[in-house]
Parts: C-alpha cells; structure tokens; sequence
C-alpha cells in the first residue's frame, strides 16, 4: 500500500476486508470499473492464505478472459511475490513451466478459465484431486457474465466438482461492476443458503457523466446500409464517422457497433478520413472474427497509451480488460441493454474525471409512405429510455438459459470420462443434488440419457450392470479439442431460397414456420428450418420493402425498457442532453405517438399488415408471435410488439376475440423452430428441447394471456 502511494483503503475495500476476516461467508463485491475489486478480495484472502502452514494451492481465480487472466497476474504479482506466495497462470497461451511446477508441488494462487478447469478435471483427475485438495478460497470475477448463458451453467457445475474434492468447500468472493439481480447472483454463488452471502456495494458517487444522444438521417436511398462508402457519401454513418473523427482524434477511446459489420463499416470510413487528411491512424476496428495477433497488437497499444488510439469494437471490449485511462466511449446505435451499457461507460471516467458517453442514433428518412413504426423513431426513443434507466442505476435481472440440456450432456460425458464410468443417479446427484445451483428433473435427465444412447446419437452406452459409459461418438466428441468450452461462438443461420445461399444472419427471436426474417433489404417467409444445420429454407415474401422492425437484433429487449420507451413517448419534456437532430427525431416520435393514437389503440395498419403494439419485450412478444402464428397467422416480431402480414386490424382483431387465453406452452412448443440453439443440442432429442422450451416460457403465459385481454378489450370497438 506504502509502495502504491495509497493514502487509505476505499469504503469497498474496507468492508470487503472486515467481511471477509470477520466471517466464513461467501461474499459479492459490486463495484465500478477500476475501483479497487480486485485489492478488495486478494488483500484479505492473501492475508489468510499466507497465515496457513503447509503447502496446497490456496486461492482459485477464475476468469472469463484469458487477457483478463494476464491483466490480473501482473496486478498481483507483486503482492504475491511480497508474500512469498507463488502465482500461476493457467490457460491455454499461458506458458507451460510454471502449471508443470504447480501440478507437481501445489502452492498459492492459481488464475484460471472454467475451461482450464474442465480440462483439468476431464484429462488428468488425479492432478485435479492433488491441486484441488487444499483449496480455501475461489474467486469469480465478472460475475455477472456467469448469470447468463452455458459459461455460467458449466462453471457452476465445475465449481460443484471441485467442491468434491477439497478437504472442505472453499470460500468464494463474486466480483462484479454490474448486477442487476442481486439474489440470483446470491442463488448462484451458494445454492444451499443464498442468504448467507454478504452482498457489498460501493456507494454511487464521483463527479458523473457528461452525456449526449447524437441524431442522424439516412439519406432517402441506400438507408441503413452498411457498407464501404464512397468519399464524399451522405450516408449516417459517414456523418457520425465525421463527428468522431473530429472529436475523437489524439486520445483514447473506445467506439462500440452492435454488429461487426457496422464496426468495418465505421473503421473503413475514419480510416478514409486518416488518409485524406494526411494523419496518422488511430482508429482501428475490434471484434471476434479478426486474429488474435491483430486484436492483441490494438488492446497493448490502449495499455500503453503513448499512442492516441480509438478502438471500434463489437461486445469484445465490454468486459474488464484493463484498457488504461480512455477518455471517452462511444456507441452507435442505442443501447439494447442496460449491463452492456454500464459495462461500457465503466470504462471511462477514471482518476476523478468524468465518464464521456455519445450515443449516435440513426433514423430513416421519412416520406409519406413510411412504416408508422419508422415514425415513431424507436432508436431515438429508446436510447433516451436507457439514459432514464442508467439514472435510475436499474439494470436487467438474469433470465433462465436455454443451454441447460446442452451443459447437463456436456457435464455427463465429462464425468464419465474422467471417471471411466458413472452410475445414472450418482451423476444426477452430483450434478443436479438438492444443493446444485443446477435444476434437472431426474425424468427428463433419463430423456436425456436414453437421447444420447445408440438407439439415439450413440454418445453413452450402458453396461449390463447399469454403468454409463462412452459410446463411439461420445469418445470422439470428448476428444475433440474445442469440448472443454460449452458455449457455441457467433452462431449464425444460413438462408437458402430454391436451393442457392443468400448468405448469413444471427438469429434471437422464437422462430416458426411462416416467421419473416430480412436480409439483403428483403422479406423473406421461413418455409422450413433444419435445427442442426442451422438453415432456414426461406422463399421471397410478396411484400418487398422490408420494414426497420425486421434488422435482426443481437440483444433481447426487457419489459422495463419498452415501459420506460412508452413513458418517454407520453411525456412532454425534451432532455437537454439531445442534440439538435435527436431533439427533433424525439419530438417526430411523439407526435407519431400521439397521431397514431397509441395511448388508446393498439392495432396499427401498415400497407397490408398491421402491428400490434404491447409495449411488451422481446420475451413476451416472442411467446405471442407463437400464439398468433398457432392460429394460422403469418407473424414477426419487432421491438414493441408484432407484425401480422397480409391481415387488416378488422380481420386481426376477429381473430383475438376468437382466441381465448395464452394455451398452455406445452401446446405452443409443436409450433416453435430453431430449437437446438445450444453447442450440443443436436444430440438431444427434440421432444425434450420442446418439453424444456415450454418449462423456461411457462412464466410468460399469464403476461400473454394479460396482453391478449387488452388487445380484446382496445378492439372492441372495430
């Protein structure tokens, strides 16, 4: 501390230190980017572990990043040498000399990725019992990206093995910036007594944001596009690339897209502009499809910061990798999330200095043919209602996942393999015991099972005296290199009309037979889907234009945003932190709101469709499309409500009176495609994706049946 030039602890830090010496509890440190998290946990624990005698690995510091990992180690290095504890690192760029010292005499701190840990325990158990054995204290950092998805269902699991093993379950210490659920990530931590978890948040204070929300038309051709422009192109992209290069220049930033297609979109253009006036590049593009050699040269080059450097990233740059002091972050496009958006404003604002955040939207151009939902201007709209929500310090709770079935298969074969085999309950009990974060009915994990038999994908086999072992393809799996990861990256569906490849897109919503997708500036009608080879046979849908609504969208919406999206539309102040363009893109949106009726209507015509407004997210909106698809209609989902094709509101508004409450989801599951969306789910059979599809929906039913009942209640007088 001396060395560091500190001058006392921080508030976090010192109620992290008196938690975790005053008690056995697991704990949960929330805490801004750069605010000390890390001294927070390690100054306590490390001062536990250097009191211990004998050898053994103490401390388990499991990331979600390996640059994270290497972020850490140098942070920690010093303390741990002070100490006279050793560190390692372990993942798989991590030099092997050190892991070999560590398996061999097992001492001090290990940072690691769930991954690392799977491939511990599945390759060389006996090492894992050795290095696990003494274990007391493990450390999850960026716990809130363990609340959603396979990575946090396997790590679970994981952790549950390790617990197996040690002399006494380890302590664990969550770290995180942004938890919008606070008992879930409680529930995760410690299933058998969540109570118990000391939650610990540093107060909201520091000199705040400077905000704004930036406003840019298409041009009435080529709108939202995003492609290599043409100098000179007038395009809103173009424009907001001549705002960031003339505001953006000489520091460092960092630029946020929600697509890699914008981010080379926008990199292009401030690379054109570099060129054209004769200056040096600094703006360079970051996203998972690029090397790791080219993604790794920009990071060390924020690190350093002798160079001015903005980097234009997709969600790459979101979690906590130190990136050095970056004045300012921008975003084009608004926000679909309120922890992404946190995540990303943590980023800037150091040292005392404001956070900087610009938000640039883009709004079609308007003509008297234009969708009422383009008139609304939803970009705009729902970029002030995250600023409202930032200030409210809300953020989205975590939702069941759908890759339970894909994590149960995954942790099974695991199992088996390092076991050489394992008995049907003692798997269950292990992996889904009354104290497992994990819930898996035992009948639906013997669906499971008898699915990845030989009658099924030949994974497992069973011995005659009922042991559980691999099958041919189950070994050739398990050996497979990348079968230590869970999770799938950057699925995409690719679409075929008449047998020829149109190309590819990301898929979020619920998907049906007669869902309209766009691309290519298309509408095209989902005919048929193949789960497992992700293809969507689509054919030209009569209806050529394709409405904004129908950008696929790489997020999901809450209900609390689309709430707060309808507050904003009814309300009549005008936030100083809009622009020019976006004051004037709010002030449309409203009088659309207030034209359209919307206060009291909730069936828009649009040409020959109509849309159905809930003010509803993205989960509940889904369920209904399923219900209104169920009933012969042709639906797609759009960001605050849905679309049905080809229907008047009259003959739409027969068809809700017809309907009576949301049918039980068990029902509604024989309509639903594009089901296998988890890494091994094409070994799962369907019946039971279909079964557990309506379990994680079964919450939503009353919702629909609650928007339904409105819906009826507005159209009583068509």
């Amino acid at each position: 501390m001396r060395d560091e030039g500190w001058t006392g602890l921080r508030e976090i830090q010192d109620a992290a230190i008196r938690s975790i010496l005053g008690s056995g509890n697991d704990v949960i440190i929330m805490a801004g980017t750069a605010s000390g998290k890390t001294e927070a946990a390690f100054l306590p624990l490390l001062t536990e572990a250097a009191e211990m005698t004998g050898g053994g690995l103490r401390l388990l510091y499991i990331s979600p990043l390996k640059a994270l990992i290497n972020d850490q180690f140098r942070r920690l290095e010093p303390l741990c040498e002070r100490l006279g504890i050793p560190i390692t690192r372990w993942h798989g760029d991590a030099p092997q000399g050190p892991k070999t010292r560590l398996l061999k005499t097992p001492s001090g701190v290990a940072l690691i990725t769930p991954e690392s840990i799977e491939g511990l325990l599945l390759r060389r158990p006996a090492d894992a019992a050795k290095l696990f054995r003494g274990l007391h204290g493990i450390v999850v950092d960026e716990l809130h990206a363990f609340l959603q998805g396979p990575r946090g269902l396997h790590l679970a699991c994981l952790l549950r093995r390790v617990d197996r093993i040690t002399s006494g379950r380890p302590r664990r210490v969550g770290l995180s910036a942004t938890l919008g659920d606070a008992d879930a990530a409680c529930r995760w931590m410690n299933a058998v007594n969540p109570q118990s978890v000391d939650v610990l948040r540093a107060p909201q204070s520091g000199p705040g944001v400077r905000l704004q929300i930036r406003g840019y038309e298409e041009p009435p051709e080529g709108a939202g596009i995003d492609e290599i422009a043409e100098n000179g192109a007038s395009d809103a992209l173009s424009q907001i690339a001549d705002h960031i290069f003339l505001n953006l220049r000489g520091s460092n930033n960092l630029a946020f897209a929600a697509s890699r297609r914008t981010v080379e979109a926008l990199a292009d253009r401030l690379r054109e502009r570099s060129e054209r006036d004769n200056v040096p590049e600094e703006f360079f593009p970051h996203h998972g499809s690029l090397s790791k050699e080219l993604r790794e040269t920009l990071e060390t080059r924020l690190k350093a910061g002798d160079q001015p450097t903005t980097a234009v990233a997709t969600t790459t740059l979101e979690l906590g990798v130190d990136l050095g002091s970056v004045q300012s972050v921008a975003q084009v496009g608004a926000p679909r999330s309120l922890s992404g958006l946190k995540q990303r404003l943590g980023r800037s604002g150091r040292r005392g200095t404001p956070a900087v955040l610009r938000i640039y939207v883009r709004e079609d151009h308007l003509d008297p043919d234009s969708d009422p939902l383009d008139k609304l201007r939803l970009e705009t709209v729902r970029a002030v209602a995250c600023v409202q929500l930032l200030q409210a310090n809300w953020v989205e709770p975590s939702t069941e996942d759908s890759s339970l079935a894909t994590v149960a298969l995954h942790q099974t074969l695991s199992l088996i393999a390092s076991q050489g085999g394992v008995r049907a309950p003692a798997a269950h009990k292990l992996l889904f015991g009354r104290d497992s974060y994990l819930s898996f009915a035992p009948t639906d994990y013997a669906d499971l099972l008898r699915g990845a038999g030989p009658q099924g994908s030949d994974l497992l086999e069973q011995s005659p005296d009922g042991m559980l072992m691999l099958g041919k393809a189950g070994e050739e799996l398990v050996q497979a290199r990348d079968f230590y990861a869970v999770f799938k990256t950057d699925e995409e569906w690719r679409l075929v009309s008449s047998g020829r490849t149109l190309g590819t897109v990301p898929l979020t919503n619920v998907l049906g037979i007669g869902s309209l997708v766009g691309f290519a500036g298309r509408r095209w009608r989902v005919e048929t889907v193949d789960d497992r080879a992700k293809v969507l046979d689509v054919i030209p849908h009569r209806s050529g234009k394709l409405p904004r609504f129908d950008r696929p969208a790489n997020e999901q919406l809450h209900d609390r945003v689309t709430a707060t999206m309808l507050e904003v539309l009814s309300d009549h102040e005008v936030p100083a932190y809009l622009d020019a363009g976006g004051k004037q893109f709010l002030l449309q949106g409203r009088n659309a709101f207030r034209e359209l009726g919307l206060d009291r209507r909730a069936l828009i015509p649009a040409a020959r469709d109509t849309h159905v407004i809930t003010w509803r997210g993205t989960a509940v909106n889904s369920v209904l499309s399923i219900v209104l698809m169920s009933a012969g209609l042709e639906v797609a989902v759009h960001d605050i409500g849905v679309t049905a094709v080809d229907v008047t509101p009259d003959q739409l508004a027969a068809v809700i009176h017809q309907a009576s409450d949301c049918p039980p989801m068990e029902d509604l599951s024989d309509f639903v495609a594009g089901l296998r969306t988890a890494k091994l789910d094409d070994f799962v059979d369907e019946s039971l994706l279909r079964r557990m599809w309506a379990a994680r929906h079964e919450r939503y039913r009353d919702d629909v049946s609650h928007v339904l009942e409105g819906l009826r209640s507005t159209t009583a007088m068509l």
